[in-house]
Order: structure tokens, then sequence, then C-alpha cells
């Protein structure tokens, strides 16, 4: 007999307070709190990079080495946060192969960070890349903190005997910290999980569960809100979302102890 009811939750945005900062190659500007997804989605060809790197090992290359050369000489795995159109792990190590961005940049935005965010949980740092321009526009670090009614709210859909799940673009090294510290098991975290991805972790689950509920806050999460028997999105983390994001939910919630609430509902 199926069980009950699963959630499954994005992290960066919904379980998490994010801080952004991205670096504009071409300028060399740093712009705050950019929203990496939006700017992905824009554009065919695009595709949000992420390098599994911990930010210590980033941080202690040399500023001068071009990204290409420290993803081969420390052998640093690159996974695809996000997409529009074709766009592959291939795509994106020849763009970036042949375009001038170095350690230094994801060394500036890295630091960006954990100045405006000095007690962070979650470092991470990847690029945009534009296949068709063929050209690294912005190299990105985001940080944050887990909001402070996380922990409880996951805590108390385990007293219910609900089953979580967390389904992200971000990368493996960054969920695992998180997982661990909210308690819900590896094997139910879904990382570098792009919208098809989402949706299919989601559908899957609803051949498991009498319901499936899913939480998420970006325009990466549109088509698992809508194959989940409820979408939920979440406004906490103060953003402005766009109008298809909020049509694609079926309840809109301003902190994430009110998924509980949702849950109780069903």
């Amino acid at each position: 007999m199926p069980k009950r009811i699963a959630v499954v939750f994005d992290s960066a945005g919904t379980l998490l307070q994010m801080y952004r900062v991205a670096k504009e190659v071409s300028t060399g500007n740093i712009l705050e709190n950019i929203e990496s997804t939006a700017i992905v989605a824009q554009k065919n060809g695009c595709g949000l990079v992420v390098l599994n790197a911990e930010s210590d090992i980033i941080l202690g290359s040399r500023k001068d080495m071009p990204i290409f050369e420290f993803i081969k000489e420390y052998r640093v795995s690159i996974g695809i946060s996000c997409s529009k159109g074709k766009f592959t792990p291939e795509i994106a190590y020849e763009i970036i192969r042949g375009t001038s961005p170095r350690m230094s940049d994801i060394h500036d935005v890295l630091k960006a960070v954990t100045t405006r965010c000095p007690n962070v949980f979650y470092l991470a740092a990847g690029m945009i890349v534009d296949s068709e321009a063929r050209n690294v526009p912005y190299v990105l670090s985001t940080g944050g903190h887990v909001f402070d009614t996380t922990l409880q709210t996951v805590q108390t859909l385990h007293s219910m005997k609900v089953d979580t799940y967390i389904a992200s673009g971000d990368s493996h090294l960054a969920l695992t910290q998180l997982a661990e510290f909210i308690n819900i098991p590896q094997e139910r975290v879904f990382a570098l999980s792009d919208t098809l991805k989402k949706e299919k972790i989601v559908l899957e689950l609803k051949n498991k569960y009498e319901k499936v509920v899913m939480v998420g806050d970006g325009i990466n999460d549109i088509r698992a809100l809508r194959a989940a028997d409820v979408g939920v999105m979440t406004t906490q983390q103060g953003d402005k979302r766009p109008k298809e994001l909020r049509e694609a939910a079926d309840v809109i919630i301003d902190n994430i102890i009110k998924v509980v609430d949702v849950v109780k509902a069903l």
C-alpha cells in the first residue's frame, strides 16, 4: 500500500536564505542579488554551471589561472544546475576552455559573499555559460544560511510520519551538509536537478505515495509544482517572483513552517 505523503523541497531560497553575487566578466562589475536561473531562462543555449569544489580549494588556487586549467589541474567536475535549450557538460567544457575568465574572478565573488554573509552555512561557485555567444558572461557565487524555521519544519513533518526529500540544482557537496543538518537521508537528496529532473522526481514519487507536495521558489521549480498534488511556492527569500511561477503554485506561503499546515490539510 502506498505511503501517505511525501514533501519535496527545493533548497536555495526555500530551505535556505540566500545571498547571491555575480561578476560581469566583460566589465568587471559586481552585481548583488542576481537571479541566475532567470538569466538562464531568457536565452536558448544558456546554462548555469556549478563547480564541484570546496571553497577553500578554489581560494587556494592561483588567481591568474584560467578557470578551465583549474578544472583540469584539480580534477574538478562540473554540474549543470539549470539550462535552456540544448546544453550539456561537454558543451560547457568546450566554451569554458575557449574563454578568458580566470580564478581571480571566482575569488572575487566568493569573497564578496563571505564578506556580506560572514556566518555562511552554504557556499558555492559557478558561472553562466552561453553556448550561442560562446562566452561566459557571468561568474557567480551563492551563500546562505538555514531559515530560522527550516529545521522545525522538517522535524515536525517527520513527527507526522511524512517523508521528506530535497530536489535542487545545487551540487552534491552543498546538499550533503544541508541534508545532514536538517536530518533528511542522503538517499532522498537529488542534486543538480534541473527543471525536467525535478518534474520527473515528483512524478516518480507519485507512484509511491498517496500525495506528493512540492515546495519551491524558482523558475526551475515550475514544472515540479504543476506535477505535484499540491505545489507550494515560498516567498520567504523576499525576491520578486515571476507571474508564471505564482500561477504554477496551488498555495503561496511566506514562511517555510506553513508547509506543515498544508500537509495537515491533506
